[in-house]
């Protein structure tokens, strides 16, 4: 019976590991863009992206940057002040942003690829 055991702890502790192996691709360098300001001539807001990625697609997701790229500094330069610069904003706006990533993977790629995207750094002006 401890055979069988040690046999099937050895099976499964191979699919556990990789469930959880996760590397993150941050955006270099930050990301800078205008957004909508009202009082301003002009806002912008300067932040730090990373996209939770599972190991093994690290590297289409590093090939496809420069389209996901462009997709959040799109995002961002539509929304307005008020947004940009409130905390339920941000969440809502990080949300829009990890979509369209994830939808852009699935049209070159056939799957969304990240797990999820992180705002990890957020000024604005």
């Amino acid at each position: 019976m401890f055979k069988y055991l040690i046999i099937l702890s050895f099976l499964i502790a191979p699919l556990s590991t990789k469930a959880s192996e996760y590397a993150y691709f941050g955006f270099e360098p930050d990301i800078i863009t205008n957004y909508v300001a009202v009082k301003k001539k002009m806002g912008y807001v300067r932040l730090t992206v990373e996209l939770m990625v599972a190991g093994e697609n690290l590297e289409i997701v590093e090939h496809h940057s420069p389209l996901l790229r462009d997709a959040i500094i799109s995002i961002i330069g539509k929304q307005n002040e008020a947004k940009v610069k409130s905390i339920k904003g941000r969440s809502e706006i990080q949300l829009l942003c990890e979509e369209q990533v994830k939808e852009l993977l699935t049209q070159e790629t056939g799957q969304p690829l990240i797990k999820k995207l992180l705002f990890t750094q957020w000024l604005e002006n």
